[in-house]
């Protein structure tokens, strides 16, 4: 799926907030929540996410999705990660 394309389903899905975002190698970033609902489509790169006690890796062309509230980890590979992200508030 196209950057453009997907930024577009976001919005017509109800995300209010769309970044491009990219996050360098680096340690991995402790367990957190966010308030927002997260819909990601990974551009370059690799991000990992610990959801419950199991590791997911996703790369470049994958898309992943987060509820608000769900403590998670990240980390964003050996050469960082590129990813257009949705975030929905409220």
């Amino acid at each position: 799926m196209q950057q453009q394309e997907f930024a577009s389903q976001l919005a017509v899905e109800g995300y209010d907030e769309v970044l491009t975002k990219t996050m360098p190698a680096g340690p991995e970033v402790p367990a957190h929540t966010h308030p927002f609902a997260v819909k990601a489509l990974v551009i370059d790169g690799t991000i990992t996410l610990g959801v419950a006690g199991q590791r997911t890796d996703y790369k470049a062309g994958d898309v992943f999705t987060m509820a608000p509230g769900c403590e998670h980890t990240e980390w964003y590979g050996d050469t960082g990660v590129t990813y257009v992200v949705g975030r929905r508030h409220g």
